[in-house]
């Protein structure tokens, strides 16, 4: 999935996840369209993934899209304050 402007679409699990977490869209549409990290789970899916700071923390903001439809969908958002256990060093 090409970097850039992005079409998409929020699923209702993912605007649910989002409102519950505190994850605003704008930082899903950032990391969607601009991640710092991508790479497939399985094929047709794929995390795209961001260190963001929000609320004077560092969190990592994973968001989970599903690459096969189109628009892409946004499966799920979450974030985590535990960077190293999914952050991968490129080679």
């Amino acid at each position: 999935m090409p970097e850039g402007d992005i079409a998409y679409v929020l699923t209702p699990h993912a605007r649910f996840q989002m409102q519950r977490r505190g994850i605003d869209e704008e930082v899903v549409r950032q990391v969607v369209e601009g991640p710092e990290q991508q790479f497939d789970l399985r094929p047709g899916r794929s995390v795209r993934q961001s260190r963001i700071k929000m609320g004077g923390r560092m969190y990592l903001v994973r968001v989970v899209v599903d690459v096969e439809r189109t628009p892409v969908e946004v499966v799920t958002v979450y974030r985590t304050s535990k960077i190293s256990k999914y952050w991968r060093e490129q080679p």
